[in-house]
């Protein structure tokens, strides 16, 4: 049998169970009496329910129940009085309405369909106030967040006393987290104090916290499962309240619940990447040495909870600047509360910077590479820390190579292919590389099969085979022996799926204890601890009469990393053909070069790239969610009208990895790639229309109309 080692292309070790419909989502477990809950939108965007009248819904077939503010059980920890206070929305805690689409009730039936007929029926009466969802008009209403600082290294805005210098706003539309799979919770209690949920999360072990807290529980009480998402990248971050009113639903009918969300709430209820305008300033001397940078970033958020994010953090640290100040603020609105989304801030802070040094370049007559390496940051200069590692040249160099950058036209709208306009562009990315406390349990079974449990999720990157790839690679067995097991809150703990850090994270923990499981076997064979030779495994339980071996092994960061900054890094690349007439624009080849350290499943690393490439020409090119601000209510709040990349959109794309192990940040050496796979992108397809047409587009998305 083949034994298979880090960096191997493995297929997915749970491929087959997904394309053949035996992996099983949180909407697919059947209870007895499970009941079935579908969500009352509000019709205003602010102010008060004054009644709501639930009486047709009710004689409406098949339905069990009308839940409100008026008639919900309280939620402990909504209360004043609780313990650990839960914070945002609290649905049917009280009457208050902050936006259009929040849900004021909850219709509970015996089938998905006779809910949603029954949330027809219900009536509601309100007292409307005025309400502002319009970023613009608000922007100068902007607040500094809390615990929120803005940032000075040098002087600021020194830019402004530079020789060549530019000064640009850019702007991000609101962009929303369209999963395939729907947000769905399945609730029910066993006994006043226990409680199971089957949901769709990134984080088993933070989701059983939040329903703790909510429920004034004892953590073990809860139980959370989660074995397979069907995509979130930010929109399972959290415990929304939705899953909250189904374990109160649950709770109040003694029945299980499942609430699904449609669609359209999807659009509403669990976040996005939110709308920001952006001010950016660079100064450089005539021969290309920047001077100065300054970042000014104004985000949307909701009335009712602050929701902030990094936008400007990157411009901070990526080009070297003796002078460089930054400024975050959030714009409060009868909203939906956003949400981290793919790349978070960084991803919508490098639109702005890399749009910015590609405009600098012009204004310099340099090409923007050499720009790039002009003021390449050898070290930290916000923390003023080396960097653990960083391959950002090689990047460059490698993602020119393969893109052609060499037929760039320096003068843009001078490159043609027939009728079509030629441009290349790069935008570069940086997201910081993170390990967090993990622990795994591992098992060795006398047929010499391994289990390894961790509460970890897997919301579509791979982590299972990853995690398989690394245990085979340190035990020296095939990996069809092995088999890694998630998503149970009950399972040794493990953090939340987010900020590219499972890997390194949950896979030193793999790591750590696979080493652990064999310098045992060593012992217990009679050789050295670090023996490296093949075991028989199923010999050495069999002559200690051992049934099974089983180690739970924990793995914290490392002191040594505090002396380092620690990121990945990314340099993306973009060829597009733009029509002149038509404005039309084809997005032909693009390269993701990724400095992120040693990778451990090429086959899944590849992938992720690929989607991080496809998520990046979306908010290039296509998505927008488009608000009609006399109602407070998206125009184009479903599939159909709401635009992301189809085939036709997509052209070739190249992954390649620098593939050099960190010395620093974990015992694998690996950093994260889910973020920076996005992070540059949409810069890079900006920054080459722009050498195309000679036309720069600082809205996104880039829609013919603005190249017409």
């Amino acid at each position: 049998m083949k034994k298979e080692t880090i960096g191997d292309s493995l297929s997915r070790v749970d491929g087959r169970l997904k394309v053949t419909g035996g992996a099983k989502y949180s909407g697919e477990y059947d209870l007895p009496g499970l009941t079935y809950g579908v969500l009352v939108p509000a019709t205003i965007a602010s102010g008060t329910i004054t009644a709501i009248d639930s009486k047709a819904a009710l004689r409406a077939p098949g339905v069990v129940a009308v839940i409100t503010p008026f008639n919900a059980i309280k939620v402990p920890g909504y209360q004043p009085e609780a313990s650990t206070r839960v914070k945002g929305l609290k649905l049917f805690n009280d009457n208050q309405v902050y936006f259009n689409g929040q849900p004021i009730a909850l219709v509970v039936a015996d089938t998905f369909e006779r809910a949603t007929n029954a949330v027809s029926l219900v009536k509601a009466t309100y007292q409307a106030q005025p309400f502002e969802t319009n970023f613009n008009k608000n922007i100068d209403k902007g607040v500094s967040p809390q615990n929120n600082k803005d940032y000075l290294r040098g002087e600021a805005y020194a830019y402004k006393n530079a020789p060549i210098k530019i000064e640009q706003e850019y702007t991000l539309p609101s962009e929303m987290h369209n999963p395939m799979e729907l947000h769905v919770t399945t609730a029910f209690w066993t006994g006043d104090d226990n409680v199971t949920l089957y949901t769709k999360s990134q984080g088993v072990i933070s989701s059983q916290r939040a329903i703790a807290n909510a429920f004034q529980l004892d953590p073990k009480n809860v139980q959370i499962n989660s074995r397979f998402v069907g995509g979130a990248f930010g929109s399972s971050l959290r415990t929304w309240p939705h899953e909250v009113a189904a374990v109160q639903a649950a709770k109040m009918l003694n029945r299980p619940v499942k609430l699904t969300l449609t669609r359209e709430q999807m659009f509403t209820l669990v976040g996005y990447r939110p709308h920001t305008v952006q001010k950016v300033g660079i100064g450089a001397t005539a021969d290309g040495k920047i001077v100065g940078i300054s970042h000014e970033s104004h985000s949307q958020t909701a009335v009712y909870e602050e929701f902030t994010e990094r936008s400007v953090n990157v411009s901070r640290f990526l080009y070297s600047s003796p002078n460089v100040n930054t400024v975050y603020k959030v714009v409060p609105l009868n909203v939906g509360v956003p949400a981290p989304m793919r790349g978070p801030g960084e991803a919508t802070g490098s639109f702005a910077l890399e749009s910015a040094l590609d405009e600098l370049s012009y204004a310099l007559n340099m090409d923007p590479i050499e720009l790039r390496l002009k003021n390449y940051a050898d070290v930290d200069e916000e923390k003023n820390l080396p960097w653990s590692s960083k391959y950002l040249k090689e990047c460059y160099q490698k993602g020119a190579d393969s893109i052609g950058w060499s037929n760039r036209k320096a003068k843009p709208g001078t490159n043609n292919d027939g009728e079509w306009l030629v441009g290349y562009g790069i935008g570069c990315g940086a997201f910081g590389a993170y390990r967090s406390r993990s622990l795994a349990k591992i098992k060795l079974m006398p047929n010499g099969t391994v289990n390894i449990q961790s509460a970890t999720s897997d919301i579509g990157p791979g982590t299972g085979t990853s995690m398989v790839l690394i245990a085979a690679d340190i035990l020296k067995i095939p990996a069809e022996k092995i088999v890694f097991e998630l998503g149970d809150s009950s399972f040794p703990v493990a953090p939340t799926q987010g900020g590219s850090a499972t890997v390194s994270s949950v896979g030193s923990a793999v790591h750590d204890a696979c080493v652990a499981l064999r310098q045992k076997l060593n012992s217990l064979a009679g050789k050295p601890e670090n023996n490296t030779d093949d075991i028989d495994y199923a010999k050495v339980l069999t002559q200690n009469n051992l049934p099974f071996l089983e180690i739970t092994q924990e793995s914290n960061a490392n002191e040594e990393a505090k002396k380092y900054s620690m990121y990945s890094f990314s340099a993306h690349f973009a060829k597009v053909h733009v029509h002149p007439l038509t404005g039309v624009v084809k997005v032909k080849n693009v390269v993701a070069v990724v400095d992120a350290g040693k990778i451990v499943s090429y086959k899944t690393a590849r992938s992720q790239m690929i989607g991080g490439a496809v998520g990046g020409i979306g908010m290039a090119m296509t998505e927008e969610a488009v608000f009609d601000d006399r109602f407070g209510r998206y125009v184009n709040g479903n599939f159909a009208d709401y635009h992301v990349p189809v085939n036709a959109d997509i052209p070739q794309i190249e992954a390649i990895f620098i593939n050099k192990p960190d010395p620093i940040i974990n015992p694998i050496g690996t950093k994260g790639i889910g973020e920076i796979s996005l992070i540059g992108v949409a810069a890079a397809v900006a920054n080459a229309v722009y050498n195309a047409t000679g036309k720069r587009i600082r809205e996104l998305p880039i829609t013919p109309d603005k190249l017409i």
